[in-house]
């Protein structure tokens, strides 16, 4: 089995599993139970581009050339990156692939120069609570309040390296290719 990291675009063929994984997972958890009337649904939010160096990037995890996994992030202010799309392929839990791409991102988040990250999961997703909470993140929720309120749940995690000055666009460029 050989698994790469390719740093592409949601726009990529092979991000569709990806993405209708993504889908699939957010309807049939959530419906429109976090979405406001009009608005448009959490996977059609954001436009590609912001998922784009030198501000975010979007990563693959792949498995024998086929997507088993991925994520994304995109600037939330000049110093921090916000995770989005972190996924892993349903048939190929509880193997450690969404604890390789977090830290895959997290890296990537560093190469960028950003220090801190945000994201935010759902109440209905105590894999990614866990998968964070793991990881050394911090929940900005009030953790008491009951399971099932409505609600999306934010995290942020401080990154331990000082912030990387003077990032030369080729560099990113090739951060981006790996």
């Amino acid at each position: 089995m050989s698994e790469q990291f390719l740093y592409t675009t949601p726009l990529d063929p092979r991000a569709r599993p990806l993405i209708e994984g993504l889908t699939f997972e957010y309807d049939s958890r959530y419906g429109d139970v976090l979405r406001e009337p009009g608005a448009p649904r959490e996977i059609d939010r954001y436009p590609a581009e912001v998922f784009a160096p030198p501000h975010g990037n979007f990563v693959l995890l792949l498995r024998n050339g086929v997507a088993i996994g991925g994520g994304a992030f995109m600037r939330h202010d000049e110093r921090t990156a916000e995770l989005k799309r972190v996924w892993t392929h349903a048939d190929l839990r509880r193997q450690g692939l969404a604890s390789k791409v977090l830290l895959e991102l997290e890296a990537q988040v560093l190469r960028q120069g950003y220090e801190r990250i945000y994201l935010t999961t759902g109440f209905r997703q105590p894999e990614a609570v866990g998968l964070y909470r793991g990881h050394g993140y911090t929940a900005l929720f009030d953790e008491v309040a009951d399971p099932e309120t409505p609600r999306k749940l934010p995290f942020e995690k401080h990154l331990a390296t000082a912030r990387h000055h003077g990032h030369a666009p080729a560099a990113l460029a090739g951060a981006a290719q790996r």
